[in-house]
């Protein structure tokens, strides 16, 4: 569903700027044609730099140091790079390039289970997913589907998830969530009471306090994430020390989508601040590959060094 809809609102861009330019260069007006056609294409960026904007007068500095404007202007540039990858060319287009890989009999590697955010789909992990696929990682990576429904409605389809991955591997999964997925993934623990079904949570820029941006929501999932939501209340008080000590969260002072970023640290976690990044490109960052490859390769409650992470694909 959501990889139709990027589709057509990717497609419908480049008709609009092709259409303004044409208009334009007919009329022998090149300044204008090309302008426009840029603006049309280009527009998001402007979207982006209010969200940063935003950012520098809701940040608080209480988890992370305040960001400088130089830091602000870096993660903005490098969201602007990143995100066109994954909304306009791996989501709607790329989304079942790496299908999950699960082996037919147990091949003593641990599994991974990765739950993506709020209007995205598996795609966001095709990277990832490429690289876990070459060193025989088993993995699934899930569709969240109502795109906009509540966030319990997601259970079934990160249960079924684990189940399939705990069966193929016979070991529990590390699960790796980025964004509003991470807070599907604490739903899950909670409604079904799955804290021994899995070996560690990594969650990337997750609201798990809410933030700031969703005072505009209008969707049923979208408003769950505000601060101080009753729903994110009463998730919170079925949690244990122990249920959040499983945890490792990535945040950042330049996270766009989730701020102030003492919003994305649970209680009781291993929160992880990453400088100068932004909400979607955070879930690129080797650090936090480097974390997931840490609790692939361990087999007890801590995680030891065993081994460097594979190398990125070089495609």
């Amino acid at each position: 569903m959501l990889a139709r809809l990027q589709q057509f609102t990717t497609l419908a861009l480049l008709a609009a700027a092709a259409a303004w330019a044409g208009y334009f260069l007919q009329a022998n007006r090149p300044g204008i044609a090309w302008t426009g056609a840029l603006v049309i294409v280009l527009g998001y960026a402007l979207f982006l730099g209010i969200e940063f904007v935003l950012v520098a007068f809701v940040q608080t500095g209480a988890a992370a140091p305040r960001a400088s404007a130089w830091q602000l202007l870096r993660a903005w540039w490098g969201e602007v790079l990143y995100a066109p990858r994954v909304f306009c060319w791996r989501q709607p287009f790329r989304s079942q390039a790496e299908p999950d890989h699960v082996p037919e009999r147990p091949n003593g590697i641990r599994g991974v289970v990765f739950v993506h955010g709020f209007v995205c789909n598996r795609g966001l992990w095709n990277a990832w997913m490429a690289r876990l696929r070459a060193s025989q990682v088993p993995f699934i990576a899930v569709n969240l589907e109502p795109v906009f429904g509540s966030l319990d409605d997601y259970q079934a389809i990160i249960d079924a998830a684990v189940r399939r991955i705990e069966a193929a591997t016979q070991q529990a999964p590390v699960i790796v969530a980025h964004s509003m997925g991470g807070l599907a993934v604490r739903a899950w623990l909670s409604g079904m009471g799955a804290d021994a079904r899995v070996h560690r949570i990594i969650t990337i820029g997750t609201p798990h306090q809410g933030t700031w941006l969703a005072r505009y929501a209008m969707t049923t999932n979208a408003r769950q994430m505000r601060q101080e939501s009753r729903w994110l209340q009463q998730l919170a008080a079925r949690e244990s020390v122990p249920r959040r000590a499983r945890f490792t969260c990535f945040f950042g002072h330049c996270d766009n989508i989730v701020f102030p970023a003492s919003t994305a640290t649970l209680p009781d976690a291993d929160n992880r601040h990453v400088p100068a990044t932004a909400h979607v490109h955070m879930a690129s960052q080797e650090a936090v590959f480097g974390e997931l490859w840490r609790w692939v390769m361990s087999s007890g409650a801590d995680a030891p060094e065993r081994g460097e992470a594979p190398a990125q694909p070089s495609r």
